[in-house]
This record gives C-alpha cells, structure tokens and sequence, in this order.
C-alpha cells in the first residue's frame, strides 16, 4: 500500500474533485465515517457544513484540510467492506480515527484505490499536527496495515514498477474537457509530486513523456501577461489536441505562481544526482566510436534517461534536455556543465566522429602490415577499441573535454 497526503486551506476544491468523479460515474463515496447519517443519505451540503463547522474552531489554523490516498497493488481486489476496514484502521493510526472523514472508491486509474477528506482540527478546537505527518505517522501506521491485512508490500520493487504512469491515451481525452481534465490531473499529481524540475521547459520535458504540455501562450495573449498557465494534450507530433485547461481548474492548482516556488525548493534536492547524468553522456559518447545525437539518445535510453531535444521552426537545436526517470530529476544540459549543452554535445559527437575517421584512414594505408594471426586480430570486433586505446593522439578526441590534459610547453634553452 501506498499512502500520498496532501493539506490545503478549505474543503470545497477537494470535496468538489471527489463529487465529481462521482458524478462521472468513476467513483463512489463509500463512507461518511463520524457522520450523522449514511454517505448515501448525505447531500453534498451536509459533508462540507461538518467538516467546515469543526475548521470554525480555529479560525487561527489556515492549512485545515486533509486529503489522503490509499492506493493498491493491481493485482488486489477488495469488497467496499474490506476498503472501509482498511481506511478505519489507517485513520486510526495516524490519530484521526474521531475526525469526520469521507472516503471515496476511485474507479479511473490501473490500480485500485481510494480517497479520504477530512480535517485536522478537533471539536474542542485543537489541531492535530501535520508537521511530518507522512514520514513520522503515516509510513510506520503503512506497514503496520499491510502486515496485518495482508497487503503488498510498497518496498516491492515490482510493485513500484506497477505503479510507473503510463502516458495518456490520447484518443480516449478527445471525447471532451471532462476526460481531458481526468487524464491531465493523473498525470500532474504524479510528476509534480515525484520529480524534481527548475523550470518550466524542465517540467514540460518530462510532461512530454506523458503526453501532456504546459503553455504560457504567446507572450502577447492576456494568459502570458496575467502570469497564468493552460495543460493540453499532445499527440505524438507534440501537436496540443483536446480542449486546453487552465491552471486554476485542477483541484491541486498547478499555476505558475505555485510551480515557481517548486523550483526554488527542488534545485538543491537534484544536486546530489548531477554525477550520474554525466556519468552516462560522457561513457554513451566514449564508448561508440563513431557516436551521433540519436546514437546518444538511444544510450541514455538505455540508462533510464530519456533526452529531449529542443528545435526552433527551422529545425535547429537550441536546447537540450535530461530526464533520470531513476533519480526522478530533469537537468537542462547547460545546468550539468558547459560541455552538457545542445551546442556542445553536437560538436563532441561531431569531433570523435573526425578522430574515428582519421584513425580509419590511418589503419588503411599503414606499410608493412603481414598477414596471419595479427591481421586476424586487427578484424576482430575489439579491434577498433584496442586501437582506440594504442593511439593517444585520437582517443584525446573522444575524451569528455574535463578529462583532457593540457600539454606543457618545452622552455627552449
């Protein structure tokens, strides 16, 4: 099991988020636990008023809103019975097993799981701390419910693989801005959560990934000038398709003003993984004796970093972007280092391509060359590596441009 919290100010953008699903008929509210009445005897009135009347007891607490989400393997199936036990007992441990809460079924995603909204102030008008509530509470109450329903584990690696979101299916969100939204929110709740980006072009190469696009507009349009923000829908040409949604229509608000302050806070969480990414360019590019751009993209690929190159309507490169899908970090190349850019990867791959050859050319017209055993192993598969490393003066050429020595002038006597 997987828990994901969130708090916010104020209950009618999640609450709103829940009903809807509802309304779409991918969803269920299966439970108004501390409620009155039944959920099925609840208008959308009556659950909002009692978690409201309880956040007027202290009107000092801004942040009272807490929305949770407990998801599942794929492979586990359970009754509305079963999923109403488990969110009784995760409440429970985590100390809001006497706070009203309403807990949804959704039914929209590859695996099963569910939605709980409640509030973190008491009916004496005491908050329960939210400080750390996820790594200090909820991870140890997480493991304590998995063993004792019999979950799967989180720490499961192929549990996390199942978890992977997959991009959206784009001609299932043609059908109207409903399922446009749908799909866009899945994908942003999981990217803004797990990746750590700088900016904008760094957020949209990995919503590229998925399919979807951020866009400022046009520096003349009234969105750019008001600092605000639309997601579309891309086909596979990067062309946006379907009906594009402002920044302020998802619950979670994914605006400009809200991402900018991510960007501060993920720079220095990213530092640490600058090394591998570098890592990987430099030995994709040592390696291949005759490296090309999409030779590179397709090595990196195989690392588990997908690169995004940026061109201008005339087809030149003007940026080049890295997305880790292991560390979870997006580096644009120049942020990596000067030698990391678009126009500096294009002349690394161009100056090893003119060493390779020059050293083809060398080989073909050496004197002398005798036949038998050393022949035989200068055809061998190996042997363009074994020359790489004989010739000093060409595998300078491949070399990443930190790792090459200056040589020293002689002093004439």
């Amino acid at each position: 099991m997987v828990a994901v919290i969130h708090s916010g100010k104020g209950f009618n953008r999640v609450l709103h988020y829940n009903e809807q699903k509802v309304n779409e008929g991918v969803a269920a509210c299966l439970q108004g636990a501390n409620y009155p009445k039944n959920a099925s005897g609840l208008t959308l009135s009556q659950k909002l008023r009692r978690l409201e009347k309880l956040a007027d007891q202290n009107e000092k607490t801004k942040v009272n809103c807490l929305h949770i989400s407990l998801n599942f393997d794929p492979s586990e199936k359970f009754s509305d019975d079963r999923l109403r036990e488990i969110a009784a007992a995760y409440m429970e441990k985590i100390g809001f097993g006497e706070q009203p809460y309403l807990l949804y079924r959704h039914d929209d995603s590859g695996h099963p799981h569910v939605h709980i909204v409640t509030t973190n102030i008491k009916a004496n008008g005491k908050r329960i701390e939210l400080h750390n509530l996820g790594k200090n509470v909820s991870e140890p109450a997480r493991k304590e419910i998995e063993i004792a329903f019999g979950l799967l584990k989180a720490e499961d690696s192929q549990k996390r693989q199942q978890y992977d979101l997959n991009p959206v299916n784009v001609q299932k969100a043609l059908y109207g801005k409903t399922a446009t939204k749908r799909a866009i929110t899945t994908v942003l709740n999981k990217v803004l959560k797990d990746y750590r980006f700088t900016s904008l072009p760094e957020l949209n190469a990995v919503l590229r990934q998925y399919n979807v696009i951020a866009d400022r507009g046009n520096p003349e349009s009234r969105t750019y000038q008001n600092h605000g923000l639309t997601y579309s829908i891309i086909d596979g040409q990067g062309n946006k398709v379907g009906v594009p949604i402002k920044a302020s229509d998802f619950y979670n608000q994914p605006t400009l003003k809200s991402l900018e302050a991510k960007f501060i806070v993920n720079d220095p969480l990213r530092q640490p993984h600058k090394g591998r990414v570098k890592h990987a360019i430099d030995w994709a590019l040592l390696k291949n004796a005759n490296p090309t751009l999409e030779g590179l993209v397709k090595a990196l690929e195989k690392e588990g970093i997908a690169t995004v190159i940026r061109r201008n309507d005339a087809g030149i490169i003007y940026g080049i972007t890295y997305v880790d899908f292991q560390t979870r970090c997006v580096f644009n190349g120049s942020d990596l280092g000067k030698q990391y850019s678009a126009k500096a990867i294009q002349e690394r791959c161009a100056a090893a391509g003119t060493g390779a050859a020059k050293m083809d050319r060398e080989q073909s017209v050496t004197p002398g060359r005798s036949s038998g055993p050393g022949e035989d192993l200068m055809q061998h598969p190996l042997a363009s590596l074994a020359g790489d490393l004989l010739r000093q003066e060409d595998i300078s050429d491949l070399l990443p441009f930190e790792l090459r020595r200056k040589k020293k002038k002689r002093k004439r006597l």
